[in-house]
C-alpha cells in the first residue's frame, strides 16, 4: 500500500473520532456551566473544555477573553481552527475522497452525508437550547461513520490504519479530559468530595459515555475519583478505557504484522504500552502522581503516532 492511501485512511479515521469528542467535550462544558449559581468561584467550565481540546492558545489569541459563546462557535465552526468540528469533519471527508476507492459505499456515503448536513448549518442557529440536539447529532453521525467501517470494510490494510487512527485518537481524548478534570478543574484540596466535585467526575464519565456503566460496575452511586481514573484507565470493560483503545490498536498493528510478514519499533512501542497498562495499579498510579502519568501517557502516544507515521511512509 502506498504511504499517502495508509495516511489518509488513518487521517480520516481520526479525524471522525476528534469530532465525537470534541462534541463530548462540549457537552460537558454545557452541562456544567448549567449549574445552579449557588456554588460560585468555579466558573472555569469553558476554559477547560479548551484544555481538554488543546485549542486553549489559538482561542486565547484570537478572542482573548473567554466567554461561552465564543468557545462555542470557536470549536464547532470556526474554520481557522483545525480541531473544530467543521474543520475536522471536512478534512476527514477530503481524506476520505483521496482514497474514495479503498472505502465501500456505506463507508463513503457517511463522512459525505454528514458534511453535506453540517455545511447547511449556520453559526447564527446555536442557541442554547439547540446546542444539545446538534452535540447528539454530530456523535450519531460519528458513530454511523464507525458502524460502516466496522460493517462493511474487509479486514485488510485499508481496516487496519483506519482502526489505528480511531483509537490513537480516542485514547489521547481519554487521557486529556481526566488530566483536565483532575489537575485543573479543582485546584483546592477543600474542593474534594464536594457537591461540585462529585458533579464533576459524573460529567466526565458522561463525556466517554460510561456514567451508567460506572455506576453498574461498581455497584456504588458515589463518584470516587480514584474509581473514576481506575475505570478510564484500567478497565478493559469499557469501550473507552486507555487499555481498551490499547488492545485495539496492537490488534490493528498485529493484523499489519501478519500482512506484511514483518514487525517495526511501533509494534513494541504499543505493546509496551499495553503491557503497562494491564500492570497498571491506581495505588501506584496515584502515589506517583496521575497528572504526571497521563502526561507521560499523551507524549508515549504523540510518539506512537509519529513512529507509525514514520515505518509506513505517511507524507
Amino acid at each position: 500500500m502506498l504511504g499517502r492511501t495508509a495516511d489518509s485512511l488513518y487521517w480520516m479515521s481520526r479525524y471522525m473520532e476528534r469530532a465525537e469528542n470534541m462534541a463530548r467535550l462540549l457537552e460537558v462544558g454545557h452541562r456544567i456551566s448549567l449549574m445552579p449559581g449557588a456554588i460560585e468561584g468555579h466558573r472555569d467550565e469553558w476554559r477547560s473544555t479548551l484544555l481538554s481540546a488543546a485549542c486553549e492558545p489559538a482561542y486565547v489569541q484570537k478572542h482573548g477573553e473567554v466567554s461561552a459563546g465564543k468557545v462555542v462557535d470557536f470549536l464547532i465552526f470556526d474554520e481557522d481552527n483545525p480541531s473544530s468540528i467543521r474543520s475536522v469533519v471536512r478534512t476527514a471527508r477530503n481524506n476520505g475522497r483521496a482514497v474514495r476507492t479503498a472505502l465501500t459505499r456505506d463507508v463513503w456515503e457517511s463522512i459525505n452525508a454528514t458534511w453535506n448536513e453540517l455545511v447547511t448549518i449556520k453559526p447564527a442557529a446555536m442557541t442554547s437550547d439547540r446546542l444539545p440536539v446538534f452535540l447528539d447529532w454530530v456523535k450519531q453521525r460519528a458513530m454511523s461513520f464507525r458502524g460502516a467501517v466496522l460493517g462493511t470494510m474487509l479486514r485488510n490494510e485499508n481496516y487496519y490504519f483506519s482502526q489505528l487512527g480511531n483509537f490513537i485518537e480516542r485514547a489521547d481524548n481519554t487521557a486529556r479530559i481526566l488530566d483536565v478534570k483532575y489537575f485543573i478543574l479543582l485546584p483546592k484540596p477543600t474542593d474534594v468530595g464536594s457537591e461540585l466535585d462529585a458533579y464533576q467526575w459524573a460529567q466526565i464519565l458522561r463525556s466517554v459515555s460510561a456514567h451508567r456503566a460506572y455506576r453498574w460496575f461498581y455497584r456504588d452511586s458515589r463518584y470516587q475519583p480514584w474509581l473514576v481514573a481506575e475505570f478510564l484507565i484500567l478497565r478493559e470493560e469499557l469501550p473507552r478505557s486507555l487499555v481498551f483503545s490499547y488492545q485495539w490498536i496492537n490488534t490493528a498493528l498485529s493484523g499489519l504484522s501478519a500482512l506484511h510478514g514483518k514487525t517495526y519499533k511501533c509494534h513494541e512501542l504499543a505493546a509496551e504500552t499495553l503491557s503497562r497498562l494491564k500492570a497498571g495499579r491506581m495505588d501506584d498510579i496515584f502515589q506517583s502522581g496521575l497528572h504526571e502519568y497521563l502526561q507521560e501517557f499523551i507524549t508515549g502516544n504523540y510518539v506512537l503516532s509519529r513512529e507509525i507515521a514514520e515505518t509506513y511512509n505517511f507524507p
